[in-house]
């Protein structure tokens, strides 16, 4: 079961490029201090990249909060325009440090969203779009948008992504709602990637929307942390809002949902941070230990916790 341990971190306000949200966590290993990334939103709510560093023992023990974004918007009419929300980050053997994230271009009615590459020549203090263009957007497989990446480089030195992928937009309540499922892809260079037929998580009568994927290998297994959702409610009805499920792989691109063993869910207490929502988890191990980051209600908004697996 995963033990919850608390909330680490919720913006204060006081910082222009952070004034709400630390959405979609992701943990990045230092030898002496574990460095968290996630999103936070300005006085416009548009997204960008940042950061703080804990102490690995204590992780709400905070030793620095960084004071600006890590990689600025893209310029008009790009697919980063309006928002910047990181997923993955990728060591590579020259040092340099390889971030996959998501851009947002609002629409009139809607948003679209897209996959973009920066790189960080500094040890992740900064980052720099290596193309003025998306390296995964709307198409024939993603109707609608891809986004939110999980990435590994396996023994063979094949890339592997697990994505999600827009299909559909309906309008509920007279606001457009799209449906997302989980896709795969994989690639000989990170850059350009070839998309899997089979889906990874699929639609069925509740996944009607998936949260970023969190996968990892254990065992010789793919084993993946993600959230889903209904469409219908689910900023207002708890019973319909993210929950985190759990799923295997033998190959990678063919899944198994196995939700009952997640070890974690929603709190019962409403005055819990995590009692609306429970969602966009990132899995990370340290010291024969694993560890979960989550954000909780609001999509981020009331910031991100840890647990602690305990069997």
């Amino acid at each position: 079961m995963w033990v919850k341990k608390g909330v680490i971190y919720k913006p204060d306000r006081t910082l222009p490029h952070s004034l709400s949200h630390a959405q979609v966590p992701f943990a990045y290993k230092h030898e002496d201090f574990l460095r968290i990334y996630f999103s936070s939103r300005d006085k416009d709510g548009q997204s960008r990249p940042t950061f703080i560093d804990v102490d690995y023992d204590d992780p709400k023990k905070i030793l620095y909060i960084h004071d600006k974004p890590i990689l600025e918007l893209g310029g008009p009419g790009e697919y980063d325009e309006t928002g910047a929300m990181p997923s993955w980050f990728v060591n590579r053997p020259n040092g340099d440090i390889w971030l996959y994230y998501t851009g947002w271009n609002r629409t009139w009615n809607s948003y679209r969203l897209s996959m973009g590459l920066a790189v960080s020549t500094d040890g992740g203090i900064s980052f720099k779009k290596m193309f003025v263009g998306p390296i995964m957007d709307r198409s024939i497989q993603n109707p609608l948008w891809a986004a939110q990446p999980s990435v590994m480089i396996d023994e063979d030195g094949t890339w592997r992504m697990w994505y999600i992928s827009g299909h559909k937009c309906e309008y509920i309540h007279d606001y457009p709602e799209p449906y997302y499922r989980g896709q795969s892809a994989t690639s000989k260079d990170g850059i350009h990637w070839d998309i899997s037929d089979i889906p990874a998580l699929d639609f069925d009568d509740f996944l009607h929307a998936v949260g970023r994927p969190s996968v990892f290998k254990e065992d010789g297994i793919y084993k993946m942390y993600y959230s889903y959702r209904h469409t219908r409610d689910y900023r207002t009805d708890r019973n319909q809002s993210y929950r985190l499920g759990y799923a295997e792989s033998v190959d990678g691109t063919n899944w198994e949902r196995k939700d009952n063993l997640v070890g974690i869910a929603k709190s019962e207490n409403p005055e819990d941070f995590d009692y609306q929502m429970i969602d966009y988890a990132n899995f990370y191990q340290h010291n024969g230990k694993k560890y979960l980051l989550y954000n909780g209600n609001g999509f981020g908004a009331a910031g991100f916790a840890y647990a602690v697996w305990e069997d």
